[in-house]
């Protein structure tokens, strides 16, 4: 495996304690929200009688949440991993935003296919829907799109950006990004540490994202480059 240039070192260097301040996020989701949700994606499922598949492109590869039962690389055309998700909870402040990856539209990306076991789907997708969105209006959306695995296309459920949100950081280039996750941090750690665990899982499962790797070396120079 390829040795990265953004390291557990750099890592500690950003980490910090923060407190958690929901409230500055905005209104939440409540039990009847995510309900709806799970019934609007299961009602417009496009192969109910086929298993369900889960498309991972960011955390979902190194933080599943929810039980599979297979997985696989697969690739989606339309649309590309983007640090384009502007947070101020979790992994930012309300004083310092963070960034956290969105697919985008356009392009295309390489991830791992889940296949999800049949039981209990409304509960898991419920327990999933939870971990991936908190605040209204939704910024990760849920929706169908199609994957291609081996060159056989199939449906499968991913999370994209939702581009009418506050929270859409449209067109970022790689060096404002890399400013970002060098320095943010929140209740559940840093920026550099997201992109540490993204692109490590990726190439330990064989999948090399250009743009990421760039953007790790970005990450470790300016984290080199600062006095603190």
């Amino acid at each position: 495996m390829r040795k990265m240039s953004l390291t557990p070192a750099h890592i500690a260097r950003v980490h910090r304690v923060v407190a958690d301040e929901p409230a500055a996020a905005g209104p939440m989701h409540t039990d009847a929200d995510y309900a709806a949700r799970v019934s609007d994606i299961l009602a417009s499922h496009p192969a109910p009688d086929r298993p369900t598949g889960l498309f991972a492109y960011g955390s979902l590869i190194w933080k599943p949440e929810i039980p599979h039962t297979a997985e696989t690389r697969a690739r989606v055309h339309g649309w590309h991993r983007s640090f384009c998700l502007r947070q101020v909870r979790y992994r930012g402040t309300p004083a310092f935003p963070g960034l956290m990856m969105a697919l985008d539209r356009g392009g295309s990306c390489t991830g791992v296919l889940y296949t999800l076991p049949e039981a209990d789907l409304p509960g898991q997708l419920d327990r999933l829907f939870r971990r991936e969105f908190t605040v209204k209006p939704i910024t990760n959306m849920p929706r169908w799109i199609t994957v291609d695995v081996g060159g056989q296309r199939q449906p499968a459920l991913a999370f994209v950006m939702n581009r009418a949100s506050a929270n859409y950081a449209k067109g970022l280039t790689p060096e404002a990004v890399a400013d970002v996750l060098a320095r943010s941090c929140g209740h559940v750690g840093s920026g550099a540490e997201y992109l540490f665990n993204t692109v490590s899982h990726l190439e330990a499962k064989g999948i090399h994202d250009t743009g990421l790797w760039a953007l790790q070396r970005l990450v470790a120079d300016r984290i080199d480059a600062r006095a603190d």
